[in-house]
């Protein structure tokens, strides 16, 4: 009888709390749309302009396949496999054979003389790319002008004039909620439109582009509608639709689109130059979490966790543990702020950096060198024509879960048709030693190509999926 006493007493102790609820004024007006019966709400005008800016791009390129017999070859032939499925497999011959690939996607007029931004990853590494322009049977060759694969976007131009060039809407002021648009090409089907609204902005850390700044979107992207519009309830354009999260490969309600700003300032750089030359500042950087922001009076910026020796910071004395807080007048308020800002910025271009050390705020002017001028030691290109290759750091160890222990030479990219890919080298591999010599970094990789290169064959040692292979340079 205590216990339930007990008990009974707790419980009473629970339900004497109670809760006062916020609660909405039910005196509320509903708004019709329509100005009467014989009204319905569309959006078809607003749009009718931006319709007529977005076109369907389509690419292809020719690839060699290798037609070596293969085990399964006979397996498939095998009179007892034919007797249950009935079918003749065609039997292949050896050798190589050409095979055309194509591919769809969509873009943006962005000039009435033929200008037009699209993804990066709609035209890259293609021989041909045809543009179809809307309300229109004619066909177009288009001229790769330059691209972007940092930020995902490219150029392109075809001859043409007096086109409908999209209208650009300024990116900062798009809010949560907004009514956007995505058009394009979805799947080849033709041109089609969705609704959605902005779910999100300023998304980085999807792993899509090095320089992340997306909008969120729930309006249908899929396949085929990459590099077209996303335009607000004014048919501006606030985006270029770059990518889905998927399971399945179809569109669950998470797109990402790259803001129209971005793309501006790309865009303009590649008609200009042809390529982006961006400032390098030369520092690893991370957040402010947790406990780390007590030693810091400024609660947020991007902690410099590393200085690469000989950057721009390192001889503006930048320091690990620097908290960065303001560039020029940029305020720096997480590490993807000072990636996508310094990411803006010219080659040679002077600016002010200001950060947090000790307690006390400082500041320092210095002028952004390039990527490859701070790198050059670090990464090279063609010592073994064809091949990106960069010294094996602890960045690359980690992410590609290399040994702590292992050392050798990373190959970062190997170009298509070139001699490093006939001769068979991957992505990914660790070059660790040619002929007899070991390779511990470029410097040995120098030194050993040098003292083999009178050598027909060049006998080159790698380290691939946890084996050491042996490739021929021919």
């Amino acid at each position: 009888m205590k216990k339930l006493v007990l008990c009974l007493s707790f419980t009473s102790a629970i339900f004497a709390a109670s809760i006062n609820f916020n609660e909405a004024d039910s005196n509320v007006t509903r708004i019709n749309p329509a100005q009467n019966k014989n009204t319905l709400l569309s959006y078809n005008s607003l749009i009718e302009d931006a319709k007529k800016s977005v076109v369907n791009i389509s690419t292809s390129k020719t690839i060699t396949r290798s037609n070596r017999q293969s085990p399964l070859d006979d397996f498939f032939n095998d009179p007892y496999f034919k007797q249950f499925f009935d079918f003749n497999f065609p039997q292949r011959k050896g050798g190589n054979e050409k095979e055309v690939i194509s591919s769809l996607g969509s873009g943006v007029i962005i000039s009435n003389d033929g200008y037009i931004v699209t993804n990066n990853h709609v035209v890259d590494d293609t021989d041909t790319i045809t543009v179809n322009l809307p309300y229109s049977d004619n066909e177009y060759k288009a001229k790769l002008i330059g691209k972007d694969p940092k930020t995902d976007l490219a150029v392109i131009k075809i001859e043409a004039k007096n086109l409908s060039a999209i209208t650009f809407s300024d990116s900062d002021n798009l809010m949560e909620g907004d009514l956007v648009f995505a058009l394009g090409n979805p799947f080849g089907v033709g041109f089609s439109i969705t609704s959605g609204i902005i779910s999100a902005l300023n998304k980085d850390n999807i792993g899509l582009n090095q320089y992340e700044n997306f909008i969120q979107t729930d309006a249908s992207i899929n396949p085929g509608n990459s590099g077209g519009a996303l335009v607000d309830s004014r048919g501006a354009l606030v985006g270029i639709n770059s990518a889905i999260l998927s399971r399945t490969g179809g569109n669950n309600g998470i797109g990402f689109a790259i803001p129209s700003n971005m793309v501006k300032d790309i865009a303009k750089k590649l008609i200009e130059k042809g390529k982006i030359e961006r400032g390098f500042l030369g520092v690893t950087i991370a957040p402010l979490q947790g406990d780390t922001k007590k030693a810091y009076k400024n609660k947020e910026g991007a902690l410099i966790t590393d200085v690469q020796k000989g950057s721009s910071a390192d001889e503006a004395g930048l320091k690990r543990g620097d908290l960065v807080t303001k560039v020029n007048e940029k305020i720096i308020k997480s590490p993807n702020d000072l990636k996508n800002y310094i990411g803006t910025l010219d080659l040679n271009q002077k600016l002010t950096l200001y950060y947090e050390r000790d307690g006390e705020s400082k500041q320092v002017s210095l002028i952004l060198k390039g990527e490859n001028e701070n790198l050059n030691k670090d990464v090279q290109e063609n010592i073994i024509e064809g091949l990106s290759l960069r010294n094996l750091d602890s960045k690359i160890k980690n992410q590609f879960q290399i040994p702590s222990d292992a050392k050798g030479v990373f190959v970062e990219k190997v170009k298509e048709k070139s001699r490093a890919e006939n001769s068979g080298f991957k992505k990914g591999d660790i070059i660790i030693g040619v002929g007899q010599n070991e390779v511990k970094n470029l410097k040995d990789l120098n030194l050993a190509l040098q003292q083999n290169g009178k050598n027909k064959f060049v006998k080159i040692w790698i380290y691939r999926n946890g084996f050491t292979t042996l490739l021929v340079l021919k």
